[in-house]
């Protein structure tokens, strides 16, 4: 007996990527993240367009910090490295230049 024809119109295996995350429907998104109310939201979304977003404007105030506190244990009678308070934020800004490295920025 003859074969049947077959014919295939789609592949054998078919993957698609979903990620939600992505999902930009012109000014309309799927999803949004609320970060709590704001007294000025006005205010709050023009910083993150025009100034840098949370973690920037975080990494800078930590570098600056870092910078003040350095100025401030050389001084005589400066502030001493030794309180937890201190240390706990000198590790973590160390931990964040360290992922700053690992990922190249």
């Amino acid at each position: 007996m003859p074969k049947a024809f077959q014919v295939s119109l789609a592949p054998r295996q078919l993957t698609q990527t979903i990620n939600p995350w992505s999902w930009t429907f012109g000014d309309f998104s799927l999803f949004s993240i609320n970060l709590g109310q704001s007294a000025a939201p006005g205010v709050e979304s023009r910083v993150l367009a025009e100034v840098g977003s949370y973690g920037r404007q975080i990494g800078r105030i930590s570098d600056a910090l870092k910078v003040l506190l350095d100025w401030a244990e050389a001084q005589p009678n400066g502030l001493s490295g030794n309180d937890p308070a201190i240390r706990a934020l000198r590790l973590q800004i160390e931990h964040v230049d360290v992922i700053k490295r690992e990922e190249g920025t």
